[in-house]
């Protein structure tokens, strides 16, 4: 049996996540559709993280153990003749047998997309979450410093959660703006990008990052409330979680020791 690895992107606006659920239409669901339509195999193909319903995804990661003999170079373009517009398969890879791309992920990195603009952007509606009143940019900026390093995020998951434990690290929290069209960055005005990387992230845990974010952005916390928030490891301390759209899943990267290169994979003639 070959191990293939895959990079996917996809919008996630019509699914019920990526993981499969007795309702069915998820993006597991298509993809394992995919394959059985190319190959003729009921396989299981197993996602670098589970994503909730309505949210995106831009550099997913699957695995999946196949006895076709198709190369790896040719299983994207396959793949996304038989798969909906709204899921697309950017490259392939085979990998060593032992590869998992949950269990073996090092690094993940995840944006929540907020713009403040009076009125919403008809076209982004699905990808970003319009919040009508200004925010203080620069006190939402100071509140992420608070996040960085290694923390028991229970105070930032759902109670929901099954993990034997809540101790994650987080490598870089950043808020990256730019204008929005209807006012200046100084009045609140904008669009906003808050980009958060990771050895793991908890159920729901960027979302409550955000929705606590904006409520410091409002003027409802201050900055520092970031810290009392971890302290407390108690999900009711912090704010709402935001809604799923605003929320795409970036990249998630791999040790060198994988031989993973997703830019020679996409580049290589197929």
């Amino acid at each position: 049996m070959r191990n293939i690895c895959l990079l996917v992107s996809y919008d996630g606006a019509d699914y019920y996540g990526f993981q499969s659920q007795p309702g069915g239409n998820t993006v597991q669901d298509k993809l394992e559709h995919a394959i059985l339509t190319l190959t003729g195999e009921r396989l299981k193909v197993h996602g670098s993280g589970r994503t909730d319903a309505g949210v995106h995804a831009l550099g997913q990661v699957v695995h999946f153990l196949t006895g076709s003999s198709i190369p790896a170079e040719r299983w994207a373009l396959a793949l996304n003749a038989r798969l909906p517009d709204d899921i697309v398969v950017r490259a392939a890879v085979e990998v060593p047998p032992e590869f998992h791309s949950r269990r073996c992920a090092v690094r993940k990195t995840y944006k929540y997309a907020i713009t403040s603009c009076r009125f919403p952007d008809v076209f982004e509606r699905k990808y970003v979450f319009h919040h009508p009143a200004p925010l203080r940019f620069e006190a939402m900026k100071e509140g992420l410093v608070h996040l960085l390093g290694e923390h028991d995020f229970s105070s930032f998951t759902s109670p929901l959660s099954t993990k034997p434990h809540h101790v994650r690290t987080v490598y870089e929290a950043t808020l990256n703006v730019e204008p929005g069209g209807d006012g200046s960055i100084a009045d609140g005005r904008g669009k906003a990008s808050l980009i958060i990387s990771g050895n793991g992230f908890l159920y729901n845990m960027v979302r409550i990052i955000a929705g606590t974010l904006m409520q410091v952005g409002e003027g409802k916390r201050k900055p520092e409330d970031i810290a009392s928030i971890l302290a407390a490891k108690d999900r009711s301390k912090a704010g709402p979680t935001a809604v799923p759209h605003g929320l795409t899943l970036m990249s998630v990267e791999y040790g060198p020791e994988w031989g993973i290169d997703w830019r020679a994979a996409m580049n290589r003639k197929r």
